[in-house]
C-alpha cells in the first residue's frame, strides 16, 4: 500500500479500508507495527464499538488502560505521544485514572497533562501523591535543563555589564567574572591563567540588590503559564545577585516566596481554579518595592480581570511612573498561543507597559533586554 494511503487508512479508520485499498490496487491490509498502530488510535477515536479504550466506568486499576498506554509509547514519536495522552484524558474521561501509580509509569511528561494534575491535585488519593509529585518533578526537571543555564547567563551578563566599574580595586574584584572571561589566557607552562582585564564591582550599585516580582494569575485558564513561569521565578530566586519575590492570586493571594528552593512546592502550592482579582494582587506586590529603578515588575496574567478594573488599570500606571519596569507576560496555551483580554492589554500597551506572549525558549533573551535596560518593543513586536 502507498505511504501516503497508509496514513489515510490510519486517520480514517477501519470503514475506510475496503475504498482506500481499491485505490491501493487491491492491497489494503495493514501489517506488522502499522496494524498495532490502528488499533490503539482505533481505542481513543473510533465513536462505534470497535473502541476498545475504558473510560472511567472501568475502575481505577483497569490494566488495559496501562497496557494501550505502553503500546503509544512504543508505536509513535513523543510528540504525538503527548497529544494522544491529552486527548485520552478528555475524550475519554480518564481524569480519576491519571492519579493511579501505575498509569503515572506509563504516562509521557507533558506540560499539559501537569497542569491538569495540578486542577485537580486535592482529589489526588494518599497512595498516589508521591507518583504524581515524581511525574511532576519530570516536567520540571526537562524545564530546568531547557531554561536554567541560559536564564543565569543571560541575568549575569546584564547586571555584570550594568554594574561593573572601570576603577580598580581588590576589595571590589569580581574574581569569579574575571576567571571565567579570562579562561582562554591560560598558560600552560606557568599553570595560571594571566588576565587580559579584570573586573570591578562598582560599590554604588552593590548597595542594593535588583528585585523580581513575579505575580502569578493562578486561574484555572493558566495552566501551562503557571508552570513556566513558577520554574523561572524559582531560578531567578537562586541568583544572589536579586531579590524575588513570587506571588499567586486567583481572588486571593498567596506569597510562595518561602518555597523558591522547589519549583514542585511552588507548583503544590498554586490553587489553580476560582475567579482572578488582579488588582488585590499588585496592590500586595506593591508593598515591596523598595527602589522603583532598581524593580523589576512581570505579571503574568490573561488580564480577564474580575475585581476593580479601573483601580488595576491606575495601580500599574502609578508603578510604571513611579520608575518599576513594569512587564506583562500574557497566558498561553498550546506551546505558545496567546489569550487574554484585548481591550484591558491595549490600555496597559498605551501606558508604555509591554503585553505579549513569550515562549518558554525565549524568556532567557527577554531576561536579558530588562535587567541590561533595553527597550522591549521590537521584542514585543515579535512576540505577535
Amino acid at each position: 500500500m502507498d505511504e501516503k494511503i497508509k496514513r489515510w487508512r490510519l486517520i480514517l479508520g477501519a470503514d475506510s479500508e475496503e475504498r482506500l485499498g481499491k485505490m491501493a490496487g487491491g492491497e489494503g491490509k495493514l501489517t506488522g507495527d502499522e496494524a498495532l498502530m490502528d488499533m490503539a488510535l482505533a481505542a481513543l477515536y473510533d465513536n462505534t464499538e470497535q473502541g476498545a479504550l475504558g473510560g472511567g466506568g472501568r475502575g481505577p486499576s483497569n490494566p488495559q488502560i496501562t497496557r494501550w498506554l505502553g503500546d503509544i509509547r512504543s508505536l509513535f514519536d513523543k510528540d504525538i505521544v503527548t497529544i494522544i495522552q491529552n486527548d485520552a484524558v478528555e475524550r475519554k474521561g480518564l481524569k480519576q485514572l491519571l492519579f493511579e501509580p501505575e498509569l503515572l509509569d506509563q504516562l509521557e511528561p507533558d506540560v499539559n497533562l501537569a497542569a491538569t494534575m495540578m486542577a485537580l491535585k486535592d482529589h489526588i488519593p494518599k497512595r498516589s501523591k508521591e507518583s504524581v509529585r515524581a511525574f511532576i518533578g519530570k516536567i520540571v526537571d526537562q524545564i530546568n535543563r531547557m531554561l536554567a543555564d541560559d536564564i543565569r547567563r543571560a541575568v549575569t551578563a546584564a547586571l555584570n555589564k550594568r554594574n561593573h566599574s572601570p576603577i580598580p580595586s581588590a576589595a571590589a574584584l569580581d574574581f569569579k567574572y574575571t576567571i571565567n572571561r579570562n579562561l582562554k589566557h591560560y598558560n600552560k607552562e606557568l599553570k595560571t591563567i594571566i588576565p587580559e582585564r579584570c573586573y570591578f564591582f562598582d560599590r554604588t550599585s552593590r548597595t542594593s540588590k535588583h528585585t523580581i516580582i513575579v505575580d502569578i494569575d493562578q486561574s484555572g485558564s493558566m495552566g501551562e503559564s503557571v508552570i513556566y513561569s513558577s520554574i523561572m521565578s524559582c531560578i531567578l530566586a537562586s541568583m544572589n545577585a536579586i531579590k524575588t519575590r513570587i506571588v499567586a492570586f486567583d481572588t486571593n493571594i498567596v506569597d510562595l516566596t518561602e518555597k523558591s528552593d522547589d519549583p514542585v512546592d511552588i507548583l503544590y502550592g498554586m490553587q489553580l481554579g476560582g475567579g482572578t482579582d488582579i488588582n488585590k494582587s499588585v496592590d500586595y506586590c506593591s508593598r515591596f518595592i523598595e527602589n522603583p529603578h532598581k524593580t523589576l515588575f512581570f505579571l503574568v496574567s490573561d488580564l480577564m480581570e474580575g475585581g476593580n478594573r479601573a483601580a488595576f488599570l491606575r495601580r500599574m500606571q502609578e508603578m510604571k511612573e513611579s520608575g518599576v519596569t513594569v512587564v506583562c507576560l500574557l497566558a498561553i496555551a498550546d506551546g505558545g498561543r496567546p489569550y487574554y483580554d484585548e481591550q484591558i492589554a491595549g490600555k496597559l500597551a498605551g501606558m508604555g507597559i509591554p503585553c505579549f506572549a513569550c515562549s518558554p525558549a525565549r524568556l532567557p533573551e527577554l531576561l536579558q533586554i530588562v535587567f541590561s535596560g533595553g527597550s522591549l518593543e521590537e521584542f514585543a513586536k515579535q512576540k505577535k
